[in-house]
């Protein structure tokens, strides 16, 4: 098949998906099988196996979340972990009561359901651990998800589809969350570049011209508009010594 970067993107956002259901994990044979279809030479797939564990996946063995909690990561955990001790041990037979009652509509039950998938909770956030967000949010985006997927059970066919439904509800809203910070740490970035630009073009003007320059003249050298050039001067609390605000 023609390769198409589309097509690649979407399999590995599949496989990541699967990864993270199997425990941080790919095996060699499901990368071949699922990129088998444009017989990527040995090297390609080097690149491909080197992706999945710059986000935390093993090859053939799970990957070590332990290795990229922060020390602010461990001690929460450690905290937050000698709390969920408390919990009571709930056998299967009793989950899937639970399961039963949740489904039914029963609030109780539903609150219990909730309380059973705490200690998950913690365990699907390491699977995120190190990719930008504090592992304390990600269990607070998860267990809010739990909250809500034990309100929406009516929208699974069965009883055995309620787990899946769950934990993909609570891993959703972990990956949105990464994916949210991601996007605010680029903003910033660009925030941060745009400042610098417009200051170290005043100064440059500045030096040349021996007086403040005016936002027109920055705006007219970098290029942009001078609303942006105001704004920029606004994120550094107007303090671009060489221009006249």
């Amino acid at each position: 098949m023609e390769f198409n970067h589309t097509n690649f993107a979407q399999v590995l956002e599949e496989l990541k998906d699967t990864a993270r259901i199997q425990g941080n994990m790919l095996t060699s044979a499901q990368l071949e099988e699922a990129f088998g279809q444009w017989q990527l030479g040995a090297e390609h797939l080097a690149l491909v196996q080197e992706y999945f564990r710059s986000h935390q996946i093993g090859i053939d063995e799970p990957g070590d979340a332990a290795e990229y909690l922060s020390g602010e990561d461990v001690s929460f955990l450690e905290m937050y972990l000698k709390e969920l001790e408390a919990l009571a041990p709930i056998s299967d037979g009793e989950k899937r009561a639970m399961m039963m009652s949740a489904l039914a509509g029963d609030g109780s039950a539903q609150a219990k359901l909730v309380e059973y998938y705490l200690p998950q909770v913690v365990e699907i956030s390491k699977l995120y651990a190190g990719q930008g967000a504090l592992v304390e949010d990600l269990i607070g985006e998860g267990n809010v998800a739990a909250a809500s997927a034990v309100t929406m059970l009516d929208c699974v066919e069965g009883i055995d589809e309620v787990e899946g439904f769950i934990v993909r509800m609570i891993m959703d809203a972990m990956e949105e969350l990464i994916s949210e910070d991601s996007e605010n740490r680029q903003f910033d970035e660009n925030v941060l570049n745009r400042v610098n630009d417009v200051n170290d073009k005043a100064k440059e003007l500045y030096d040349s011209l021996l007086r403040k320059v005016t936002v027109q003249e920055v705006a007219q050298e970098l290029g942009i508009s001078e609303e942006a050039v105001r704004e920029a001067a606004e994120f550094a609390a107007n303090r671009i010594d060489y221009m006249v605000l």
